[in-house]
This record gives structure tokens, C-alpha cells and sequence, in this order.
């Protein structure tokens, strides 16, 4: 179904943005976390991001162009769908406006006065932040954790708060400077887009009139607050997407942060190489966390190579035991995260139809591959990868297993990108090994323990989520013998991988003791047939109980 893209939020005094320039045309394919445009804002050029997966129909504004938040920007769908509608639909809004100018002119009187009686209230040195729209989909926001508090001076680049989206925990930079004068959300609190988040500006200003007048359907706040904002230098931050976000164990510590952020930055902002920051977001470091040795503390590449992360430890989990015979409850509030899983599975039992086949491997010689393997120097291999690296082979002798579902077609993957469920604290997320069928067991074995820290650590981008083609998950390291996973829609199957365990098998007419690992695939009946899927898997046990057939 073809979905309207709108002109994006990118800054918390945003109110227009100009598309510079796009990286896609109409016509073209489009993944989750693909540049669609580079629009610019108030503040900065930055790159914007596509959370939708399908084909670019219809661009709504060239390069050059100014439109307002939220205008349509763009249009994607499926190949050749119609979405006449669509375009209907969004110019209709503008002439039923200019029909009623009698209408218009009754309203015009009480809109207006609310919003001049806030202007002249409001200080001329403050600045009023609001819950920022970190993706197009992005509708409320949760605080996870503060990182400044009331009376912190803030600088232009440095991180406020760590919000919590429907995609990830991602930081949220400030774009003005001054002190902190108010919190309108504490942390754990969720709010829509564009409520108060938090007024800046000098201190001692008493914000107690703004604070009680200001509401989420006037948007004169944020039109007041671009007067003071005038003949500030425009910053160049990095898009809020990209940037990888800290996990929340570390909130507590924003001291230590801003202690090194002093030694390395200038005018609040962190001053690094070019080179330097490429690897950082690559790698998922934080910035604000390394010691420059660079001229004037500027960080270069050698500090980013040489950069080794303390991971603070979380709390252990308190146990509240409720007096015998008495019934006792804790209430704990759903994450966006949770609620995100929970709309994703929902969707895919109600809209898949389900059906699931096992098979039984025998790992003997998968183990003592293994061995000899991981006697290299510095080379690790893990069962999980032999079964990823397995399943990338398998799926290019039966490319009805790499396919995606619509109501009209069916979509065969060509290139083939294996998803791996990783378990955190807050749910489950699928980091995903790009073309995996063309990596080493080792380049496989190192980028899935690579991204299984960042998830960890919550510093997954969006990117490295999407664009999935199939999924593994492997519960044997919890002692599972074998389980049903739900599928990762879009995909068309999820593999789920139990533990190897000894059990008496009948090998040249003897009984033996066998190492059996047990797997299950879940497969949607709309794509792929029950012969379909026993054939992988039959291929797929070949290759894991020949591994040497997997290196030729």
C-alpha cells in the first residue's frame, strides 16, 4: 500500500525545509534506512532517511523547493501501484480552506489572539524545545534518560536527553545554547510529537507563564522562539537517525562525558577529523567519550582505533516479595520498543499464513571443524555462524525461500541478507548481515558479534535493522532444545535453532552416541509450499554436516 512521506521535523525550530538535493528517483528501489533526500533546514543540510520499504512513485517536491513540515514530500508503493488518491486527497485539503473565507474570517479572531497574548509573554531569551519527530513514523516519544539538568549550561551539540522512539533510543542534540531552565518530561514520561520537552535560555528567566499557557496545537512557541535564534551560527549536526545511541546504563554518568567533552570541543562541539567520525559512527562510539590527541585535543583516527568502551553494568533487578498470602502486583510500562515488537508479531500471525517443518542434524563433523577452525590465530567461529553462513548458501539454491509477500505479486530477492535475533533487555532486535552469502565464516562470525554488542549496548542504527531477507534465531546457548519462532515479515521464513545434545542415533546399522542439533522453519504458506521448504532444509543439513562443502 502506497505511503505518503511528509516533510520531516529535523530540528526543534523547524518549521519549513528545502529539498537540496535527491538520491533517488522515481522509479527506484527503496530499503529501510536508505538516504531518500538531503533537505535543508534552519539549522543545517542533513540527510534524510526512508523507514519505509518499496518503490519511489512520486516525488512532490524538486530540488530547490520549499515546503512546510509535513507537506508531501514523496510518495512510495509498490511497483506501478496507483496512488492518484493519494495526490487527490492531499491538494483537496487547500481548497476546502479557500471555499469558506467567511469561515475563515470568523475563526480567524480567536486562533489568533491566543497566540499574540503568548508572544508578548514570552521572554525574548528563551527558547522552548519540543518532543522532536526522530523518524516519519515516529508519532510519541518516551525520555529513557536525561543527560543535562535544570541550571546545566547548554551548548549547541550537546546531547540533552536520550529519547525512545517506535524504531530506537536515540540521542537528542540541542541546537541552542544557554541554561537549562525547565524539564516538562521526566524521564520514563511519554508525549506526542511537539509537546514540551524543555525551555533554554539565560538564567534566572522565570518561564513559569510560558509553562502554563503553552500547548501542543499552538504552534506559537515555536514560532516565537526563531526570533532569538536569528543571528545564531548555523551548527552541523549529524542526522538524529545516524547517530548511535548510548545505552541507558551510562545516563547517570553525564559528568564524566561533559568532563571530556571539555578537553576535546569548542563552543560545546566535539572537534574531530572527518576519518575520525566516520569510524566512530561506524563502530557505534560515542564521540563525547574519547580523549583527543590531535592538535588543540582534536580527535583522529588513531584515538577512534585505540578507543576501548567501559560498559557500566546494569543494576540488578530488585525482587519485591509480597508477604505470604498476600496478592501483590508491579506495573511496568511498556517500552516503544516493546510496542513495536508487539504491532510487528500481531501483524505477521494475523496476516501470515503459518506452517512449520524440523529436522534433525547430526554435528559431529560440524564440531570438529569447528576445532581445527578456531585453532587459527585470532579467528573465532561460532556454531550460530556455521548455521547463518549454511542458510545464505542454502537460500541461493532455493530462492522461493528469499521472497516477499504482497497482495499482488511476489517479490524474489535476488541478493540475500540474513537477519540474526538478538535478545536485550527491552525485547528483541534482528541486526542484519548485508549479502551474506558473499562473507567468509569469519567475516560472518565477526559482524555478528559486532552488532550483538551494539544491540546490546542500544547502538543499533535503523540501517543495520533493515533489509532483512531471512531470519535465524538460535535459542541453544539457554538450553532450549527446540521452539517455534514467529516470522520476521517481510521475510518469508524464520529459521529457529535449538541445542546440540547427545542422543543414541543408528550409524552403519550400529547405535552410536550423536551430537543432534534440532531445527524448525517457519514458513508462510503464501509464498513457499511444504515441499519448497523441506528441500531447504534437506540442503541445509548438508551443508552444516559437510562444513568443508561450504569453504569450496
Amino acid at each position: 500500500m502506497a505511503q505518503i512521506i511528509t516533510m520531516p521535523r529535523l530540528s526543534d525550530t523547524m518549521t519549513e525545509g528545502v529539498v537540496a538535493q535527491w538520491l533517488k528517483k522515481v522509479g527506484d528501489k527503496i530499503e529501510e534506512g536508505d538516504i531518500l533526500a538531503e533537505i535543508e533546514t534552519d539549522k543545517a543540510t542533513m540527510e534524510f532517511e526512508s523507514f519505509n520499504e518499496g518503490f519511489l512513485l512520486h516525488i512532490g517536491l524538486q530540488e530547490g523547493e520549499t515546503a512546510p513540515v509535513d507537506a508531501l514530500l514523496a510518495i512510495i508503493g509498490e511497483e506501478g501501484e496507483d496512488f492518484s488518491a493519494l495526490l487527490a486527497g492531499d491538494a483537496a485539503a487547500p481548497v476546502v480552506e479557500a471555499a469558506s473565507p467567511e469561515a475563515a474570517e470568523k475563526e480567524e479572531t480567536p486562533v489568533a489572539a491566543a497566540p499574540a497574548a503568548k508572544t508578548t509573554t514570552l521572554p525574548e531569551n528563551i527558547t522552548v524545545v519540543t518532543m522532536p519527530r526522530l523518524s516519519d513514523t515516529m508519532t510519541d516519544g518516551t525520555v529513557a534518560a536525561w543527560l543535562k539538568k535544570v541550571g546545566d549550561v547548554v551548548a549547541e551539540g550537546d546531547i540533552l536527553a536520550e529519547i525512545e522512539t517506535d524504531k530506537a533510543t536515540m540521542e537528542f542534540e540541542s541546537f541552542n545554547e544557554g541554561t537549562l531552565l525547565y524539564i516538562g518530561l521526566q524521564e520514563g514520561e511519554t508525549a506526542p510529537v511537539d509537546s514540551l520537552l524543555a525551555i533554554i535560555g539565560e538564567s534566572g528567566t522565570d518561564v513559569t507563564d510560558v509553562v502554563n499557557s503553552f500547548t501542543t496545537e499552538t504552534a506559537s512557541p515555536a514560532a516565537a522562539v526563531e526570533t532569538p535564534k536569528k543571528d545564531t551560527p548555523t551548527p552541523t549536526p549529524p542526522t538524529a537517525a545516524a547517530t548511535p545511541s548510548k545505552p541507558a546504563a551510562s545516563a547517570p554518568a553525564p559528568s564524566a562525558a561533559k568532563k571530556v567533552s571539555a578537553i576535546q570541543s569548542e563552543n560545546g562541539r566535539i572537534i574531530a577529523s572527518p576519518l575520525a567520525k566516520a569510524l566512530a559512527q561506524e563502530k557505534g562510539i560515542n564521540l563525547a567519550k574519547i580523549v583527543g590527541s590531535g592538535e588543540g585535543g582534536r580527535i583522529i583516527k588513531t584515538d577512534v582505533e585505540n578507543f576501548t568502551d567501559v560498559i557500566v553494568a546494569d543494576a540488578p533487578a530488585v525482587t519485591v516479595t509480597a508477604p505470604v498470602g498476600e496478592v501483590s502486583q508491579t506495573e511496568v510500562k511498556n517500552s516503544q520498543m516493546r510496542k513495536a515488537i508487539v504491532r510487528a508479531l500481531d501483524n505477521s500471525q494475523t496476516t501470515a499464513v503459518n506452517f512449520t517443518i524440523g529436522m534433525d542434524i547430526n554435528m559431529d563433523n560440524a564440531m570438529a571443524s569447528r576445532k581445527e577452525i578456531n585453532a587459527l590465530p585470532d579467528t573465532k567461529v561460532s556454531f550460530n555462524d556455521m548455521v547463518v553462513k549454511a542458510c545464505a548458501m542454502a537460500l541461493k539454491k532455493h530462492p522461493q525461500i528469499n521472497t516477499e509477500w504482497t497482495d499482488d505479486k511476489t517479490i524474489y530477492n535476488n541478493h540475500i541478507s540474513v537477519g540474526v535475533a538478538v535478545a536485550i533487555e527491552d525485547g528483541l532486535v534482528v541486526p542484519v548481515i548485508p549479502f551474506t552469502d558473499s562473507k567468509s565464516l569469519t567475516e560472518i562470525g565477526a559482524e555478528v558479534k559486532d552488532k550483538a554488542i551494539k544491540a546490546k549496548n542500544k547502538k543499533l542504527t535503523p540501517a543495520e535493522m533493515s533489509g532483512s531477507t531471512f531470519t535465524v534465531s538460535n535459542l541453544g546457548m539457554f538450553g532450549v532444545t527446540e521452539f517455534t519462532s514467529i516470522i520476521n515479515q517481510p521475510n518469508s521464513a524464520i529459521l529457529s535453532v535449538g541445542g546440540i545434545n547427545q542422543q543414541p542415533i543408528v550409524k552403519d546399522g550400529q547405535i552410536v552416541v550423536g551430537n543432534i542439533m534440532k531445527v524448525t522453519l517457519a514458513c508462510d504458506h503464501r509464498t513457499i509450499d511444504g515441499a519448497v521448504g523441506a528441500a531447504f532444509l534437506n540442503t541445509l543439513k548438508q551443508y552444516i554436516e559437510n562444513p568443508v562443502t561450504m569453504l569450496a
